[in-house]
């Protein structure tokens, strides 16, 4: 295989630090046309450096995540109509976990005005976004603060967690496999989950279709394991067969996108 060209290693380097490149900024940038950046996203996306996706490509993903702050602006959009359509599905006076991530970060942000919620949280960014509401009472796991994204993991963590039981769990996954299943890359998030899956009486994950596109080295659990799949397009049909057959309820947050696409 030939080696990267000058452009293209400066706009892998754009991915890595970004998160997400779009055609329209890269031709503006290097002053070329749209087809040639295509070209490149897609010698790439050949090499298995990035992911494309409609408009642009992302970093791709194998045994490693994107880096935290720049996952925030991958399917942007997307992510915070799935956190609206989920946080809808959420009644007052309950009790809920949410689990670390960007999507779930965003249905924490639309619980802001539910009242009368019980929140149990190894999301430090979850914590800081909810505790200032009266009527939302915030528990955190203690444990060790993993820097790169404000995650509490360890054992302490998870005892935690098993301390509870719950109403609802909000759960992310950073890749979701064709078999229908949820994929991590840290296994130590991955336990944090797992305890929470096993301690909720109803399950809701919460990922966008770019999660459909990747992959990740560590299972977290099945989508037979959860009851509510909140994404923003319809899904493949071998996904959406899984689900329909084990009765669990796909909400599309953003149904049009397709055909837009």
């Amino acid at each position: 295989m030939t080696e990267l060209s000058s452009r293209q290693s400066d706009i892998l380097n754009i991915a890595r630090s970004s998160g997400r490149v779009t055609v329209e900024d890269l031709a503006r940038r290097f002053e070329v046309s749209a087809q040639t950046i295509r070209k490149d996203l897609n010698d790439l996306c050949d090499r298995r450096s990035l992911t494309r996706v409609h408009g642009g490509a992302i970093i791709a993903s194998g045994v490693e995540n994107v880096a935290y702050e720049a996952r925030r602006f991958v399917a942007a959009e997307e992510k915070k109509a799935i956190g609206v359509a989920a946080a809808a599905q959420i009644p007052n006076g309950c009790s809920l976990f949410i689990n670390i991530g960007t999507t779930t970060e965003e249905v924490a942000s639309a619980l802001t005005s539910h009242e009368d919620l019980l929140v149990i949280t190894n999301n430090l960014n979850v914590a800081m976004m909810l505790y200032r509401h009266p009527r939302i009472e915030v528990i955190v796991a203690g444990g060790t603060v993993r820097r790169s994204d404000g995650a509490v993991i360890g054992s302490t963590a998870d005892n935690l967690i098993t301390q509870f039981k719950v109403d609802y769990a909000i759960i992310g996954a950073s890749a979701i496999d064709g078999d229908g299943a949820l994929l991590d890359f840290d296994y130590r998030e991955v336990q944090a989950a797992q305890a929470i899956i096993a301690n909720a009486r109803s399950v809701m994950l919460v990922a966008d279709s770019t999660k459909l596109r990747r992959s990740a080295p560590v299972r977290i659990a099945h989508l037979s394991q959860i009851q509510t799949f909140v994404t923003d397009v319809a899904l493949p049909a071998g996904l959406q067969n899984i689900c329909t057959s084990r009765g669990i309820e796909v909400i599309e947050a953003m149904p049009d996108k397709l055909a837009d696409l």
